[in-house]
């Protein structure tokens, strides 16, 4: 029985389920810039974003200062110290995502009541060509993934809030180029431009706080801001460019364009995410995003208030009619596609107070999110959350932290009302995979993350599904898993 539980464990969750066993905690602060986060690849984008410019460091040079969190070998033969004087950065890590159902699933469905591992190795390099080579304000940011398993949701018919997060879009290969690209800083941060292969959701719609939670309702970003193709998401990009304006220390303005290219999800052409001749880009999409970064009373408690929105040009096939004005489904005829769409979003975080004497990212933070989608060419028409995150409350434990967090999702009525007449016409499976029309559902999450030594957390955490994947047919669902990663360096 055993030898059989260690073969479906990930050799990440081995690691960390040992290092918890072995090793006694070690309180070594977190990189603040983080918001108390545990950094990961890929999050540098969103801790940069959140970041204003009077918590960032232009002393020793023109860029940014590059990502350097806690690890489990922070300097191994000297080599990092010499890297990082020349101006590079390297972060490799481990997370692994494992969940279970606590109840049975709907009887009569083939639906089962499982467990199942996910998890995602990472390589992200950032360079300070500066430093390097005297290229003023220039910089470069790269991130490759490896990733395997599903998550464990599917299992009782959830299709639209994974229980874990860091499943899928990886190709299934053992290296995925996730993203490359060019970064020049001018003006001590006021102004900022990118170009290269950006999914477009690592600078807009993001926080490296909703991280600290694992179903995909949260993290990486509110789940609806991937609906539309053309928003690309982690660890898929597209060509783009980004251009970021900062007025005052503590307020942004960020646009840009990301082209859209067919297939981004998909194994076909894009399993290893190096094909980057552009031969399928269909459309562009625009979003702009404001953000206000105050910092309020004499503690100085940070906040985060950001509202967006994005407008593409791409063609999305109607949810209901078809191109003569009908029920697709009923006619059988192509959908009536509309070459454009559009989304907008407003997030908020905000700490309320701190807790003395824990380290700069000590204290509880109300989080909140509202996101609204074209009704008319997407699922997710609504999404809202709504939690709090809680770091440093124990002074024998300052980088532990507590978190809950409730998301809701409305379904657009054009997808109800294809999947009650697929359901009318006896389908056994309806759109998007559904057993029964989707309206709406819920999900609650909270946590426990264990800081377990320098550059390891391990987090238990529990979920809960109410009407998953929006069908009021399905029965709630209750999970118990864990959440763990370890950088290496």
């Amino acid at each position: 029985m055993l030898r059989a539980c260690l073969m479906h464990m990930s050799l990440g969750a081995i690691l960390t389920a040992l290092t918890t066993i072995a090793v006694s905690s070690y309180a070594s602060a977190q990189t603040a810039t983080a918001g108390g986060a545990p950094n990961s690849t890929g999050l540098a984008p969103s801790v940069r974003v959140a970041t204003p410019l009077g918590q960032t460091s232009f002393a020793q040079s023109s860029v940014p200062p590059l990502p350097h969190p806690e690890a489990l070998w922070p300097d191994p033969f000297g080599w990092n110290t010499w890297l990082r004087s020349h101006g590079i950065a390297i972060l490799l890590d481990n997370v692994d995502e494992f969940s279970g159902a606590l109840t049975s699933p709907t009887k009569g469905l083939g639906l089962r009541q499982g467990s199942a591992n996910a998890g995602q190795y990472g390589l992200e390099t950032d360079i300070d060509w500066e430093r390097l080579a005297g290229i003023k304000g220039f910089s470069t940011h790269t991130v490759m993934v490896g990733r395997y398993g599903i998550p464990a949701s599917r299992m009782f018919g959830d299709n639209l809030n994974p229980s874990q997060e860091i499943y899928g879009a990886g190709g299934n290969v053992a290296i995925h180029f996730v993203y490359g690209y060019g970064e020049e800083t001018l003006w001590n941060g006021r102004f900022d431009a990118a170009a290269g292969r950006i999914p477009l959701l690592t600078d807009f719609s993001a926080n490296p706080l909703y991280c600290n939670f694992m179903n995909n309702a949260f993290c990486g970003n509110p789940k609806a801001s991937s609906d539309n193709t053309t928003h690309s998401s982690y660890p898929d990009s597209g060509w783009a460019a980004r251009f970021r304006v900062r007025p005052t220390a503590d307020t942004y303005i960020q646009s840009g364009v990301y082209f859209h290219e067919k297939g981004i999800y998909g194994v076909q052409q894009m399993r290893t995410g190096f094909k980057l001749n552009g031969a399928d880009i269909d459309g562009e999409a625009a979003p702009v995003e404001v953000g206000w970064e105050p910092l309020f009373g004499h503690d100085k408690l940070p906040g985060h208030y950001k509202l967006g929105g994005a407008v593409d040009t791409a063609d999305h096939p109607d949810q209901y009619y078809d191109i003569n004005g009908n029920p697709y489904i009923l006619t059988g005829q192509k959908q009536k596609i509309h070459h454009n769409s559009w989304s907008a979003w407003a997030l908020a975080d905000q700490m309320l107070f701190r807790h003395h004497g824990n380290g700069p990212d000590a204290g509880l933070t109300a989080i909140a999110t509202f996101y609204n989608n074209s009704p008319v060419t997407q699922t997710r028409e609504r999404q809202y959350n709504l939690g709090v995150l809680d770091r440093g409350f124990w002074h024998a434990r300052p980088l532990d932290a507590w978190g809950v967090n409730f998301s809701y999702v409305q379904v657009a009525e054009r997808v109800t009302r294809s999947q009650e007449l697929q359901q009318s016409l006896g389908y056994t499976s309806l759109l998007n995979g559904s057993y029964f029309p989707q309206t709406n559902g819920m999900i609650v999450e909270a946590m426990y993350q264990i800081h377990v030594f320098r550059g390891v957390t391990f987090m238990p955490d529990f979920q809960y599904f109410i009407r998953p994947g929006a069908q009021q047919g399905l029965k709630d669902a209750a999970m118990l898993g864990f959440k763990s990663h370890i950088e290496l360096f």
